[in-house]
This record gives structure tokens, C-alpha cells and sequence, in this order.
């Protein structure tokens, strides 16, 4: 094609002048360079001009204009789509794009058309050369996410395994978010024979992995417990004791010598294992009403759904606990419950007030369920939940010793309920 009947030859000598010149360029001016020599050389300047405008706006004229911000994002976008997207700099700057028009156009409530954005980001990760390093960034399950939130959970599931899919095309594996992102929207679908099998996926690789020295054994005890619940939930009695049973048995080799393996985002992974198990007592999302896509990680919620989850929640979890509560009423345990359950995801920015913020709630719940003899499952749950939570701070021999008691009680009769919930 001949561009030059169609540029403006004196705009072009001026923005290669702009660019040569010895000046520091405003950002402003080298999009407006970019912009025109684009249309001459797109090869050449179509990437430049991408990457400039990624950068705009992070100039002060965008401060809290999402508006504006999106308007620069979709020019970006329709520039990184005239880029070769087989070539690893094409496929990059084209999901890096597309990446942050999705989270503008969520800020806005433009839902529809974020999802379709966040459809079009995780084809282009899958399908790029580039798809290694964009899988690992969240692209897929930034999706799968954005369609639980709307209860669209067996959409979502399908998302996870097309991922998974072109993961396996590569030689390469889900991870341990993956797997139970995967899970837990197969779970919510009402597809929960298929959610064992990835979460017992997930429990071998796991397993494998504290085998050969590269995983910690917390998490293996964390993704036995859930299972263990799941199982409970399925009627499979005698599977989920033997879950208990090995989780016993690290938990003892846990109080004696530590953990070993690579810590990494422990407290996550625990958080979103625990917030996840509570999902019944959380509200169920619709694309009138989104919900919390809980099984994901946080970087994975869209901004509005974040913040109506946490509206109201004080800085930190301990203010909310404020003094002990002496209610035995239901209602109250499930509140408190409810409680302990966001303050555990919201607490994970914090690391340095983890114990210290969310302890005194896991010793209410547990003081809690003591109160109420009726329903001695609960007790069940909120010693295993705290047992759970001593093993993120590294208390192993206080875990070991709830989760004893757990079992004990389970062993009596007593914990009829399973000690995780996992389905609405």
C-alpha cells in the first residue's frame, strides 16, 4: 500500500525533526510524533507508539480520569492490533494493552465491554508465541474471574480449561491458583465430580512438589483440608478421614521440624483457600448484582466488585473485632464468621499485622462455637479453621493440637458437618 497519498508530508519531516532534536520531549509530543510517523513506517513505529501511549497516561492530566485514561487505552489497543501478534514483541505489547483498557473500562462499570476486551486478551495470550509469560500474568483467569463474579461459573470453568489446555500444549503445568480457580467455578457450576478431579490434580502436584523439596508442606496441608471438605460434601466419608489422617501426619512432622520449601505467597494462597471455603455464607454474584469470584486471587477481581466486597471494612481486622462477643445466637457465629473470612483476604496486603490482626477473630470463632453445644459441628469448623490459620503464622504445634481436637470430636459424632464448606 502507498501511504504517502495519504499523510501530510510536512507533518511527517516535523515529527522526525521533534524526535532527533536534542530536547527532552514532552509525553504528549511523542505521541503526536509517533501517531504520524505510524502511519509511514507501522513496522517501525507502531510498537513506539504503543509503549507512548501505555506511558500518557501516567501524565498528571489523567489523575482520577478513568474516562480519559480508557479513551488513550483504546487507541492503544487498535494500534497493537495492526502489530504482527506472532511475534513475541506483537503478542506482549498487544496483551499489555489490551490489559489495561480492560481495567479502566471495569472502573467505569463498562462491564460488557470489559469482558469482551478481557475475551480478546486471553485469546491473544493463548494463541502468542508469547503465551509462557502472558499465562503467568493472569490473563485467562483474569476472565474467568470477571465471569464468576457474575455467577457465569460453568463459562468460566471452560476458560480455565481451554487455558489449561494451551499450557499442556507447551509442556508446561496450571498452577497452584490455577487449579483452584479451576475447581471452585466446576464447584459452583454444580460440576463437582470434575472439580475433585482438578483438585485432586492439584493435591498429587502439590504433593509431588513438597516431595522433592520445592513446595512447602503448609500448602499440601491446606489443599488435603479442602479436600477433605469437598469430599464431605460429596459423601465420601472414608476418602475425606484419610485426607485428615495424612493432614495429621504433617502437621506432626510440621510441629517437630518446620517447613522447607520455597514460602513464596503463602499467606495468599492460604487466604484464598479459606475465603474460598466459606462461599456459602458469601452472596452469590449476577450480572445485575457481580459477587466476589471467590477461589481467585485478588489481583484477579475487578475493581468494583473489590470494593463492594470490602465497603465499609475498617483499615485493619482487629478494630472490627472490637470486644469479645457473648451472643451464642446463629446469627451472630455466622456474622463473626463472615467477619473472619474478609478480614483474612483483606489482611494478606499486610503481612507485617497478619498474626496480630486476625488471630483474637479465629479465638472468637473457636469461643464462639464452644457456646453453642447444639451444634457441635461448628466447633468442628472453627477448630480446623484456626488450626488452618496457625499454620500460615507458623504456629504448628497449636495447629496440630485444634486439629487433634477436631478430629477427635469428628471421631465422637459430633462434627456431622463437614468442617469446610465449599458449595452454595
Amino acid at each position: 500500500m502507498n501511504h504517502s497519498e495519504n499523510v501530510d508530508h510536512d507533518a511527517v519531516l516535523r515529527a522526525r525533526t521533534m524526535l532527533l532534536g536534542s530536547g527532552r520531549l514532552r509525553r504528549s509530543q511523542e505521541v503526536e510524533a509517533y501517531r504520524v510517523l505510524a502511519k509511514v513506517s507501522p513496522a517501525a513505529y507502531l510498537p513506539k507508539l504503543v509503549q507512548a501511549l501505555d506511558q500518557y497516561v501516567y501524565e498528571p492530566g489523567f489523575r482520577d480520569r478513568p474516562d480519559l485514561r480508557t479513551v488513550v487505552h483504546a487507541e492503544a489497543v487498535e494500534a497493537a492490533r495492526g502489530l504482527d501478534a506472532s511475534e513475541e514483541q506483537g503478542a506482549r505489547l498487544l496483551c499489555t494493552a489490551l490489559h489495561a483498557h480492560q481495567h479502566t473500562l471495569f472502573l467505569l462499570g463498562r462491564r460488557t465491554e470489559g469482558l469482551a476486551v478481557c475475551e480478546e486478551l486471553a485469546e491473544a495470550a493463548r494463541s502468542s508465541m508469547a503465551l509462557r509469560g502472558a499465562k503467568r500474568n493472569g490473563h485467562g483467569g483474569r476472565l474467568a474471574a470477571r465471569l464468576a463474579e457474575e455467577g457465569r461459573h460453568s463459562e468460566a470453568a471452560d476458560v480455565h480449561a481451554s487455558d489449561d489446555r494451551a499450557a499442556r500444549a507447551l509442556r508446561s503445568e496450571s498452577s497452584f491458583a490455577d487449579l483452584v480457580a479451576w475447581s471452585a467455578a466446576l464447584d459452583a457450576a454444580g460440576r463437582h465430580q470434575q472439580a475433585l478431579e482438578v483438585f485432586a490434580r492439584l493435591v498429587d502436584d502439590t504433593r509431588r512438589g513438597t516431595e522433592e523439596g520445592s513446595a512447602p508442606r503448609a500448602l499440601l496441608v491446606w489443599a488435603l483440608v479442602h479436600r477433605s471438605g469437598m469430599l464431605d460434601a460429596a459423601g465420601c466419608d472414608g476418602e475425606a478421614a484419610a485426607d485428615r489422617r495424612e493432614v495429621l501426619a504433617l502437621l506432626d512432622r510440621l510441629a517437630r521440624s518446620g517447613d522447607s520449601g520455597d514460602t513464596g505467597d503463602l499467606l495468599a494462597r492460604w487466604a484464598t483457600l479459606f475465603a474460598l471455603s466459606g462461599r456459602a455464607v458469601e452472596p452469590a454474584g449476577s450480572p445485575e448484582a457481580p459477587g466476589p469470584p471467590l477461589g481467585h486471587e485478588l489481583c484477579h477481581w475487578s475493581h468494583e466488585t473489590f470494593h463492594a466486597y470490602f465497603e465499609g471494612f475498617p483499615a485493619h481486622a482487629s478494630e472490627a473485632a472490637g470486644p469479645p462477643w457473648t451472643g451464642s445466637h446463629p446469627g451472630t457465629a455466622i456474622a463473626h464468621y463472615r467477619l473472619t473470612l474478609r478480614s483474612a483476604l483483606f489482611q494478606v496486603r499486610d503481612p507485617g499485622r497478619f498474626e496480630e490482626a486476625l488471630r483474637p477473630l479465629f479465638d472468637e470463632g473457636v469461643a464462639l462455637a464452644r457456646r453453642r453445644p447444639t451444634d457441635p459441628g461448628a466447633c468442628v469448623r472453627a477448630l480446623t479453621d484456626r488450626a488452618m490459620f496457625l499454620v500460615a503464622v507458623k504456629r504448628y504445634e497449636e495447629a496440630h493440637a485444634d486439629f487433634l481436637e477436631a478430629g477427635a470430636l469428628q471421631a465422637e459424632g459430633a462434627g456431622t458437618a463437614p468442617a469446610i464448606v465449599t458449595r452454595t
